[in-house]
């Protein structure tokens, strides 16, 4: 029974995303819906973004091990991320008029600087999709006993498909069903499982010691590395695809604004419920919080829950993977698609040329992806990896672009170079001191450095 339900709920999303493929008439409306998605659509949408299974199953091992203070990185920093955006970005953006994010560096850089950019944008991608696809094979994996990577590869064919064929249409559309599905399943079993568990505050009473700690002890390094989790998505994703087409996908700057608070809010919120499900299934089955703790949750409900409240919790962990799947594939495609085969062309692909290239773009991405999900099996540590390099290399050059008059092409350059052999310096010889932060003082420093060197004002674009 479980099984045929998970089999039909793919085939309804397919057929979801299939209808709203119809919308797709050109390059535009694959990669930003035509920049018209209404409020409840765009919300769904930048919701749908961070609720994944780092959210579900890696957050909640986190949480599981070290309480509040574990889980900051996400899913406190992807909020901070929404929040940020909203406030800093999203009006300056989509006043621009922009494709995709790598289109801003060569507006108010250089072409040469997007073709930089575009390569640190898209790649990342690659681990955050494998993510992803680890998780759904690892649902798979047990409810039908499948090999984790046979259920990576079963995955990737159901998300591919409705990306491929309908794009930013398609996978707003589903976001918007999956985030219901995903709200309804989770909050059902919250309420499920705290009834058994005796009540909310007697689950709250049992907590271990120090599970509600959320700040640092009063110690530098404690410090910097507490820093560091809120920077890993609070700012590491800024300057990401995955979030700017959703939020261009909007239909007014007002609309683009607002779905950033409301998405924020939302994921919170939501986010919430995974964390304290798992803090029930550790209070009712504590030997299933031992050993792989990424397995836990699925596993408790699969033995001892009925099949109601396994349809709704395996639809909820299928729609927010999927719905987070289905973007990341998207992101990298448009960047390669737009940043880098198009100018490598000389600008001549026409519209449908390029609606086609964008398409398989998407399925190669979606290969690399499976092939990474099937040597990596950690999906927190997945995600986070794929966050850091777009901030200490695309951070700098994207907040001064827009904030800093003076800021140039050499400057963007040398803070995206710098930040990144920074990073990889300081993760080859292990200090114990979280890398990413020196990485990005340099990215700065370089950005201000290069552009002070060579003093060309081409800021025009942001008047």
């Amino acid at each position: 029974m479980l099984l045929f339900s998970i089999i039909g709920y793919l085939c309804l999303t397919i057929g979801i995303g299939y209808v709203a493929s119809r919308k797709v008439k050109n390059a535009g409306d694959f990669m930003l819906a035509g920049r018209s998605l209404p409020l409840a659509l765009s919300s769904a949408a930048l919701f749908a973004i961070w609720f994944g299974s780092e959210t579900v199953f890696g957050a909640s091992a986190e949480f599981l091990k070290g309480g509040l203070y574990s889980v900051i990185e996400d899913p406190f920093g992807g909020a901070l991320c929404l929040i940020l955006f909203g406030l800093f970005f999203a009006r300056k953006l989509y006043n621009m008029n922009l494709l995709t994010l790598g289109d801003f560096f060569e507006v108010r850089y250089s072409k040469r600087t997007e073709l930089v950019a575009s390569f640190f944008l898209a790649p990342p991608y690659v681990g955050y999709i494998a993510a992803q696809l680890v998780a759904m094979g690892l649902i798979l994996n047990i409810v039908t006993g499948l090999p984790v990577w046979q259920g990576a590869v079963i995955a990737a064919s159901v998300v591919t498909f409705y990306t491929f064929i309908g794009g930013m249409w398609a996978i707003s559309v589903t976001d918007f069903f999956q985030s219901i599905v995903i709200i309804i399943g989770l909050v059902t079993l919250a309420v499920i499982l705290a009834l058994k568990s005796g009540g909310v505050v007697k689950v709250f009473n049992e907590m271990p010691a120090g599970t509600f700690r959320f700040l640092p002890k009063p110690e530098f390094k404690e410090v910097i590395v507490y820093i560091s989790a809120w920077s890993v998505l609070g700012l590491g994703s800024l300057p990401s695809q995955d979030v700017f087409q959703r939020v261009m996908s909007s239909g007014s700057v007002k609309v683009a604004i607002r779905s950033c608070f409301i998405a924020a809010a939302l994921y919170l919120s939501v986010a919430m419920l995974p964390l304290f499900i798992s803090t029930c299934v550790k209070h009712l089955y504590p030997d299933f919080s031992q050993g792989e703790a990424q397995l836990a949750l699925p596993r408790m409900v699969l033995a001892h829950t009925n099949i109601f409240i396994q349809v709704l919790f395996f639809g909820s962990l299928l729609s927010a993977i999927m719905s987070t799947t289905s973007s990341a594939m998207l992101a990298p495609a448009a960047i390669f698609s737009e940043n880098l085969i198009r100018p490598l062309m000389n600008n001549k692909l026409s519209d449908k040329q390029l609606l086609l290239t964008t398409r398989l773009c998407v399925l190669g991405f979606s290969v690399a992806a499976t092939v990474m999900a099937c040597l990596r099996t950690n999906i927190y540590h997945l995600v986070g990896e794929s966050s850091i390099l777009s901030l200490v290399s695309l951070f700098a050059p994207l907040v001064m672009g827009l904030y800093w008059k003076r800021a140039n092409s050499m400057g963007a350059l040398l803070a995206m170079v710098c930040g990144t052999v920074t990073w990889a310096i300081f993760e080859i010889y292990e200090s114990g001191w979280p890398s990413l932060l020196p990485a990005t003082i340099v990215s700065f420093a370089a950005m201000i450095f290069g552009s002070l060197l060579l003093k060309k004002d081409n800021s025009a674009i942001l008047k």
